[in-house]
């Protein structure tokens, strides 16, 4: 059996798209609720195949790019260069370290890649070390002189239009990049060119005619009433937890640590808000619940934040192409009083989904003195997520 080949992704987000008008880099603006950036990265995030995001941005743009992403799991982003060829450099350098065997190199303004267009990325690029999406041209294309007379008509059935992720053996492209670099060609506007100059022969793989790029604004305000229309599935997931009191100085709560005169007995940091939350969303996308996918058994999760799984859940909503409309979680304890804590619940689940604060519920109630809550013996929490996805059926 051939051993799976190590692949990572470069995410190239330094750009600052002029061309789609005010309102600030264009990786950063939000279509419906979540930001472009966010959306192209994520499907990596959750892809099976990929163990290493590694985003460059801007070198000016580090908070924005930091709060455009939350509840994403990736390398910490590196800064780019004054062109795009440089920023790839960059990306590639800071994995060579610890170097993959593929690199996928994607446009952060191509915020609709699809799981199954990035299996298809790594799968070419271990066949053939170098390897592109294309798509078919459909409409005629005419090639002009510089008075804008048509010079000739280029036969379409031979003609491709390129996308991202572009995938390649990490050595060969790296070193390419090296190259370029050192013999001063900065002029190569995607990774399949530079290839090309470098004496690779690149290959081509079924694309997505979705997989576009943003790049106007018009382009922008198609995909917000595309979205808005699309995302017609609605789910509502449930979810419940509870833990036992144990040793301990203080309690995980929503994110949030709350100093106590006990902890929780738990397998990892015991907290029942995120991981009532977690199965909410699972649950609504019909995908196990928080034990199928974080087992108690697992030793790495021993003492783990939980802040992680909630951004797994939702990394596995982007993936699917949704978003999350809704959270509401509802504590159930004597002690300690929720609600001066409250807001700061509301914000921690906020930051960690990337949901603004308004969408996140927090609630409490005791059992009045009955059963284990009752008696102070442990901490209970049911939550509900409300989750739009796209119709596939």
């Amino acid at each position: 059996m051939t051993n799976r080949p190590k692949a990572a992704a470069i995410i190239v987000a330094a750009g600052r798209g002029l061309r789609a008008g005010p309102g600030g880099p264009k990786q950063f603006r939000s279509i419906a609720g979540r930001t472009v950036v966010a959306r192209a990265m994520a499907p990596f995030c959750a892809h099976s195949g990929i163990i290493a995001v590694q985003p460059v941005r801007h070198a000016d743009d580090a908070a924005i790019f930091d709060e455009a992403i939350q509840g994403l799991t990736c390398r910490p982003a590196v800064a780019g260069g004054a062109t795009r060829q440089a920023s790839v450099r960059a990306g590639l350098e800071a994995l060579a370290a610890d170097a993959p065997d593929i690199v996928l190199i994607h446009d952060a303004a191509r915020a609709f890649v699809t799981e199954a267009v990035i299996t298809r990325a790594i799968a070419a690029a271990g066949q053939t070390g170098a390897a592109i999406p294309v798509v078919a041209v459909t409409d005629t294309i005419k090639q002009v002189d510089a008075a804008g007379a048509v010079a000739a008509t280029p036969d379409r059935a031979t003609l491709r239009i390129a996308q991202t992720p572009q995938a390649f053996r990490f050595d060969v492209i790296l070193e390419a990049h090296r190259r370029a670099a050192r013999e001063g060609r900065d002029d190569f506007t995607d990774d399949a060119a530079l290839a090309e100059w470098a004496g690779l022969t690149v290959a081509t793989f079924e694309g997505d005619v979705a997989n576009m790029k943003l790049t106007t604004p018009e382009d922008f305000a198609r995909e917000e009433a595309r979205l808005g229309a699309a995302l017609g599935d609605i789910r509502v997931g449930t979810g419940y937890d509870v833990h036992a009191f144990g040793d301990g100085d203080h309690l995980m709560l929503c994110g949030v640590r709350v100093p106590y005169s006990r902890g929780f007995l738990a397998h990892s940091d015991g907290d029942v808000g995120l991981h009532a939350i977690v199965d909410a969303i699972l649950g609504a996308l019909a995908d196990g619940d928080i034990g199928s996918h974080f087992p108690p058994s697992d030793p790495q999760w021993k003492g783990a934040a939980s802040d992680k799984f909630l951004a797994y859940a939702m990394e596995r909503v982007a993936a699917r192409g949704g978003r999350v409309a809704h959270l509401e979680v509802t504590m159930i304890c004597e002690t300690p009083k929720i609600g001066p804590l409250r807001d700061a619940m509301r914000a921690r689940i906020a930051e960690i989904t990337g949901l603004p604060v308004t969408r996140v519920a927090v609630k409490a109630t005791t059992s009045e003195k009955l059963g284990f809550t009752g008696r102070q013996e442990g901490i209970a929490a049911t939550a509900s997520a409300t989750v739009r996805l796209p119709w596939t059926d």
